[in-house]
């Protein structure tokens, strides 16, 4: 099986609300549904009968700025979930008074929902390379960063390494050995209107979303899926593997 070292681990990020901050994390231990606690929970609009349901930046852009993390182990039954918002008031993700402060911004009623597999737009683990972010910087003219990009895992490629949609089709293996943590490479993930919302400030650049269209086809990071699990850490070396 041909294989090369690509790089290292940067960041590992859950999403414990979609649409809301990540949780950067040293460590996460893979399994098939992805990250434990990503996007495991949601909230949504009560009226909305289509295929996404959900509320998310697109509609109420500071929802970027809210934080919510869980009180005990993602994998409780049911996890216990708090959430700050950006002037610092927490809450219980299911107190009656955020959901009336998000419908209010919402413009329509909103509920919550935990999905145990995630709230997932397509696939479970999401991938960006630092080539990527230094190409979107010099594109852009002014460091974008990573961040709203809301990558699962961030990895510091090596020179030689390309980007991350040049891997579709091929594994990343995780560490040393044959038994390490691996994850399938399968397709680009094509952007919307929250890569137009700024992570600190919750303004929004449509310029943003014409760049990445005009500029990278629309495709900013990789999905994945779990190949083999285990530990993934924040230093470990990526190796690129041919499948097959």
């Amino acid at each position: 099986m041909r294989e090369r070292r690509i790089g290292m681990v940067a960041e590992i990020n859950r999403f414990p609300m979609k649409s809301m901050r990540a949780e950067p994390m040293e460590t996460a231990d893979l399994n098939w549904t992805g990250l434990p606690g990503d996007r495991q929970y949601a909230y949504f609009k009560q009226a909305n009968r289509s295929r996404f349901p959900w509320l998310t930046g697109r509609d109420v852009a500071d929802l970027v700025l809210w934080t919510a993390r869980y009180e005990e182990a993602a994998d409780s039954r049911p996890p216990t979930l708090r959430v700050t918002s950006p002037d610092g008031q927490a809450h219980a993700a299911d107190d009656p008074a955020v959901l009336a402060r998000l419908a209010e911004a919402a413009g329509e009623p909103v509920a919550l929902l935990q999905i145990g597999r995630g709230c997932f737009d397509a696939m479970p683990i999401s991938v960006l390379a630092t080539t990527t972010e230094a190409a979107l910087d010099a594109a852009n003219g002014a460091p974008l960063g990573t961040r709203r990009f809301r990558a699962n895992l961030v990895i510091r490629t090596d020179p030689d390494a390309g980007r991350e949609i040049e891997w579709c089709g091929r594994s990343l293996r995780f560490g040393e050995g044959a038994e390490a943590p691996r994850i399938a490479v399968d397709c680009p993930i094509p952007r919307c209107a929250m890569v137009t919302i700024d992570p600190d400030t919750a303004s929004r650049d449509p310029a943003v979303l014409r760049r990445v269209a005009q500029e990278f086809d629309n495709e900013i990071g990789a999905y994945a899926t779990a190949e083999r699990l285990g530990r993934i850490a924040c230093g470990d070396p990526v190796w690129l593997v041919e499948r097959g």
